[in-house]
């Protein structure tokens, strides 16, 4: 199987955090070294608005078999509108977009590690309202908190990029190579907030959507 899938369906949670602004993070990662409930990123994007469409993509890399959330969007009113779950370890490539509000389909595309797969269908004529919490690492229960050390990610995630359309298989094929960036979160100008046990260190191994590069090539 894939492995990896998308769930549709409030109260503060304030801990300790670093904030960093339009941060260039060519090679690097964000490490979350062990399971716990309290470890995330807080995602900025640069110009907020509501969104009728969207592709999300971005490479992890992990040892654990268990569940685990590694994209997480929610509104005042759905704590988990678009969610990237995943259960599969190793390195993983993942695309996914999502047609809505404009052109009332609710078509889904995913694509993992190059691969794409059958499309589907859910939540037709979805429209995500602005202002939005985007976060990594972490599902939760509320808009902001409400998470669970056993749904938690353990391991690096890395080339985080959003955009406020659908990307064609073109489009998927420059993002392969690094020469797409995102018009909504861009990791090269990244805007984030680091809450709890998270770190920022050099990527050692690279995984673009199809192929594995050795441990000495430029990330």
């Amino acid at each position: 199987g894939v492995g990896c899938w998308l769930l549709y369906s409030d109260e503060p949670f304030i801990t300790d955090s670093l904030f960093i602004i339009s941060l260039d993070l060519s090679g690097k990662a964000f490490i979350f070294p062990k399971e716990t409930n309290t470890a995330h990123v807080i995602l900025k994007p640069e110009t907020p608005k509501p969104l009728g469409k969207l592709t999300v993509c971005l490479r992890s890399y992990t040892e654990i078999t268990r569940e685990h959330c590694l994209f997480s969007l929610a509104t005042n009113g759905r704590d988990n509108m678009f969610v990237i779950f995943q259960t599969a370890p190793n390195i993983t490539g993942i695309c996914i977009n999502q047609e809505g509000r404009i052109t009332d389909s609710g078509v889904i595309q995913l694509w993992v590690n190059g691969k794409v797969y059958p499309r589907k269908v859910s939540n037709k004529g979805f429209n995500i309202p602005s202002p939005a919490s985007i976060i990594l690492g972490q599902d939760r229960d509320f808009y902001v908190g409400g998470f669970q050390a056993s749904q938690s990610f353990v391991g690096e995630i890395s080339e985080v990029y959003m955009w406020d359309y659908v990307l064609t298989l073109e489009d998927i094929k420059q993002v392969q190579t690094n020469d797409k960036m995102g018009n909504f979160l861009s990791w090269t100008s990244f805007s984030h907030e680091i809450k709890g046990d998270v770190l920022v260190q050099p990527k050692l191994q690279c995984k673009c959507l199809g192929y594995t590069d050795s441990l000495y090539y430029p990330c």
